[in-house]
């Protein structure tokens, strides 16, 4: 049978919320009257979402678990779950259900319409402290305005999109991945739908600040040379102060103004060029060390247990 509708869900360590994902996302995509199937990818959860997971899909066969051997991250669950999507639309969705399942029938409208990417757009956000909502609303923005790709601000993973965009998408295998940055650079025809997200039904968020930080420089390193730039840049600005300096000191020296006849400039300069240079050659790193870990060639990720039918170079 056909399949028409992937709803893949990352999970890690979601035992509370799985019953009522699965309620939520059958209820929905029954009322569509087409055939679905839901891909539950276990991100090395410990707290017995795995064992929920296997019950789940053996009560209904359109559940399709992949169990990962360890914990590899929620961006590369959602690869694993284009890898094993069989769905002429695939849809993402967080397991949390901040991201309403009920909205999928609103991107599948535009779907229908001819739309190839599908992004939900944060309208309002509940539940959500105002620093989160205040770094949130940062982080889209500076994505937007310095990434190579217009990203849509107030976006997340949550999104549906065509087989082909999916398709492209499996052929994309860089380690360090932005799924909703590179939805953005393949291009097709993109459109967004406002929604409200919802507070998170229970558990804790499995994005705090520092990884939010670590996501932030991974989006910006993978799309951008921006970080790079701006290494230049202080590079020449501080060139240009050392040279605008230079007969300003020994003007000052000559006319035997006192605090210009020590080290402490001698020192300060060093210090300023010094702390360039270490930025400098830490950004350099960041992006050296990408090119070590794509030069290694280790799988994205390691399945423990899976579906059977995984289509043809859909390696991991």
């Amino acid at each position: 049978m056909k399949i028409t509708y992937s709803i893949i869900a990352p999970i890690y360590n979601e035992l509370d919320n799985l019953p009522e994902l699965y309620r939520r996302i059958k209820d929905v995509m029954d009322s569509s009257g087409e055939p679905w199937e839901l891909i539950l990818v276990d991100d090395g959860s410990t707290d017995g979402s795995t064992d929920r997971i296997r019950e789940l899909a053996k009560q209904d066969e359109r559940v399709r678990p992949v169990i990962f051997a360890r914990n590899f991250g929620h961006q590369i669950a959602i690869t694993a779950g284009w890898d094993y999507s069989r769905g002429e639309a695939v849809v993402i969705i967080d397991a949390d259900l901040q991201d309403p399942p009920e909205v999928i029938l609103d991107l599948a409208k535009k779907w229908k319409e001819g739309y190839e990417v599908v992004y939900a757009v944060r309208a309002e956000r509940e539940g959500e402290t105002w620093f989160k909502k205040f770094t949130a609303a940062m982080f889209y923005r500076i994505i937007y305005r310095i990434t190579d790709v217009k990203i849509p601000v107030d976006t997340g993973d949550f999104r549906l999109m065509d087989r082909k965009v999916v398709d492209v998408l499996k052929q994309m295998r860089e380690r360090h991945r932005f799924p909703r940055g590179m939805s953005a650079w393949v291009g097709f025809k993109q459109i967004g739908v406002e929604y409200k997200r919802a507070a998170r039904l229970s558990g804790v968020t499995k994005y705090p600040f520092r990884k939010m930080l670590l996501l932030a420089l991974n989006a910006i390193t993978s799309f951008s040379y921006f970080p790079l730039q701006v290494a230049t840049f202080f590079g020449f600005v501080s060139a240009g102060i050392a040279i605008l300096a230079i007969p300003v000191v020994v003007y000052l020296r000559m006319a035997g103004i006192p605090q210009f006849t020590g080290q402490a400039t001698t020192l300060i300069a060093v210090l300023f060029l010094g702390g360039v240079q270490l930025i400098s050659l830490g950004i350099l790193g960041e992006y050296i060390g990408r090119l070590y870990d794509e030069a290694k060639g280790r799988p994205l990720y390691i399945v423990r247990d899976a579906p059977e039918s995984k289509n043809e170079n859909e390696g991991g």
